[in-house]
């Protein structure tokens, strides 16, 4: 029975088809059958699977149980929730994950930082129903942001935002990572101890932040100053979604942007037009899209070859007794 990789359905995006992901893909077809996957990794879908490239879907026991030769999986993005990472290592299966859109999710977080100080949704809505008013806007110099998560994509806001700051603007960064001193002053930010007082202090705040954990609620947005905004480029489930429509309608801040699409536990911002809901598409350029299709694919084939693939999530699993029959180091 011939080996075969399962691949995301992503790779069949025409939008971001591109030449290094068809040759990518050639090149990975020359060492095992390639087999595109809809829904949750099952059981059934286990057999002769040596790889697979996955999405963010459900990967279940039993296919960890039953996928004998699978080497590895690796994660076309970041997030791991639902990989089951203790299970991986359990049946010696190496986890990766493609770290290749940071800059891309840092870029979009100071877009809509700068869209929403500008006020530009509202603007454009105004136009286009007829109302040429002027509205007051603000600047980024001079403001206060605030960064909920200084990990990876926090610090390369960060970079990009501080020179926008200007002299007198403020950078502010909550999380609880031990060093969070001393990573603070590289990029000149205050270290703030309470969440509240970061929700309270700031013009604008930006979550980067792992998880699915509810970590803002309506006791933080009820902190917020009314001209100010709440960004969410991670994940939508970091916020109360009935909270923070509440309290946009309630005008106790101006902007929630969150990038989830307006459907599941985001169907209730249907219609707000103080909600900015975009399609999970902040870490997606064509430019991130072909690093993130390349970056797989080596990982997959490095694995299938006997290498040590970049970005392993679960390291300890290179101890197991199954990776160290294919691994040559």
């Amino acid at each position: 029975m011939s080996k075969k990789v399962l691949l995301t359905p992503t790779f069949e995006n025409a939008e971001f088809s591109s030449e290094p992901r068809s040759t990518g893909l050639g090149d990975l077809g020359t060492l095992a059958d390639l087999e595109y996957y809809e829904g949750e990794l099952t059981e059934n879908k286990a057999e002769g699977v040596i790889g697979v490239i996955a999405n963010s879907a459900l990967v279940h026991r039993g296919f960890y149980e039953q996928a004998e030769d699978l080497r590895i999986i690796a994660r076309w993005g970041v997030g791991y929730e639902k990989v089951n990472v203790d299970l991986a290592t359990q049946h010696g299966v190496i986890v990766t994950i493609a770290t290749e859109h940071m800059v891309t999710v840092a870029e979009y977080a100071v877009a809509q930082w700068m869209a929403t100080l500008k006020r530009v949704y509202t603007l454009n809505r105004m136009s286009h129903s007829g109302n040429f008013s002027l509205i007051r806007t603000y600047e980024t110099a001079d403001s206060v942001l605030g960064l909920y998560g200084f990990g990876r994509i926090g610090q390369a806001v960060a970079e990009r935002a501080m020179h926008l700051l200007g002299e007198n603007g403020r950078l502010l960064v909550y999380d609880i990572r031990s060093d969070i001193e001393e990573v603070a002053a590289k990029f000149g930010a205050e270290v703030v101890r309470d969440p509240l007082e970061l929700f309270r202090s700031c013009d604008t705040i930006s979550l980067h932040v792992a998880g699915d954990d509810t970590i803002v609620n309506y006791e933080c947005l009820c902190t917020m100053q009314p001209h100010a905004s709440l960004i969410n480029p991670s994940r939508g489930n970091l916020v109360d979604d009935d909270a923070v429509n509440r309290a946009i309608n309630e005008d106790r801040l101006w902007y929630y942007v969150v990038d989830d699409p307006v459907d599941g536990p985001r169907e209730i911002h249907k219609g707000n037009p103080r909600i900015i809901c975009t399609n999970h598409n902040a870490g997606m350029t064509t430019a991130s899209a072909i690093r993130l299709d390349l970056r797989t694919i080596g990982q997959v084939t490095d694995a299938i070859q006997g290498r040590r693939p970049a970005h392993i999530l679960n390291e300890e699993v290179l101890d197991h007794p199954r990776v160290k029959t294919f691994l040559n180091g």
